[in-house]
């Protein structure tokens, strides 16, 4: 019973970071959707962020009233706040940024190389040793990279490629940059309630940006502008931050990294049917080769992972 109990608790959260893997993979079809209006790119992750803010809010207040509160020092907080802002507000302006001049497709391949960065920054910050089967893996990531990209480079679909994969390689950079850091801070604070309070404090920069860009005025656009944001608000970054969150206590962060490993995947086939983007033969072989080297890279830290919880 308590293996049929275990079983269930898996595959559940295998079945939750599935679907977050599939509603991320709408982010870049939302935005390419919205783009088709007059729309910049601050002021459309504004929108975004500022319909997702009451839910997080929300949800920070119902999580203050159940659980103790948190002890943090002021440093702690600061951390926590900066934190935010580098992965929801300088990794998804860049990512936003990236998204006018490359297609959905591209960007996602070209996002998805992060856990490469990670990977490279446990090992210079932290002494990590790279491993032989990671050496295959990065080299099989970057290689699809090159791949994808030398077969979109020339086509119609990008405004300028090089710009666009500079924007957005610099947005994996920079998440990769939040993902290292925040490992202590989720587990001081767990994983709810950390997602809340890096979401509000990454909303301030967000408004003060768009502020200065042009004055916060947002309103004025076409009414599918703000069905796309809110949509975005919603579906793309409230409900699968947390079902990411509740899927990796279940089924361990490497398992879920493998699993999220069908985001490139879905985002290829909706930008196929949804905006009409035609799908290389180098895109194809080069999207394999990346989410082969991304399968290594957490199939290698989810076995080390293992291990020394058996030491």
């Amino acid at each position: 019973m308590a293996q049929q109990s275990s079983n269930t608790r898996y595959w559940l959260g295998a079945f939750l970071v599935f679907l977050a893997a599939f509603c991320f993979a709408m982010k870049g079809i939302l935005i390419k959707l919205a783009y088709q209006y007059p729309i910049d790119s601050i002021s459309l992750l504004t929108l975004r962020m500022l319909f997702a803010l009451p839910f997080y809010v929300g949800i920070a207040l119902r999580l203050a009233s159940k659980y103790p509160p948190v002890q943090l020092t002021f440093r702690q907080w600061l951390t926590l706040a900066m934190l935010g802002v580098t992965g929801y507000y300088l990794a998804s302006f860049f990512n936003f940024l990236g998204l006018v001049y490359i297609s959905a497709g591209l960007e996602r391949i070209l996002l998805f190389v992060y856990p490469t960065f990670v990977l490279l920054m446990n090992a210079w910050g932290f002494g990590r040793r790279i491993t032989r089967l990671q050496v295959v893996a990065l080299a099989l990531t970057y290689a699809g990279i090159l791949l994808a990209f030398i077969g979109n480079i020339e086509t119609t679909q990008q405004k300028n490629a090089l710009l666009g994969a500079f924007w957005v390689i610099l947005s994996g950079v920079v998440y990769a940059i939040y993902l290292v850091g925040s490992d202590g801070m989720i587990a001081r604070v767990g994983s709810q309630r950390f997602t809340c309070y890096a979401m509000i404090a990454a909303t301030v920069p967000t408004v003060i940006h768009c502020a200065l860009t042009n004055g916060l005025h947002l309103g004025g656009y076409p009414v599918p502008v703000y069905a796309l944001g809110l949509s975005m608000g919603i579906f793309v970054t409230v409900i699968p931050t947390f079902m990411i969150a509740e899927g990796i206590k279940r089924v361990g962060s490497g398992n879920a990294s493998i699993i999220a490993s069908i985001g490139p995947i879905f985002t290829i086939i909706l930008a196929t049917l949804i905006l009409h983007e035609t799908i290389s033969v180098q895109q194809v072989i080069g999207t394999l080769l990346v989410l082969a080297g991304v399968f290594l890279i957490s199939w290698k830290g989810d076995r080390k992972m293992a291990t020394d919880k058996k030491v």
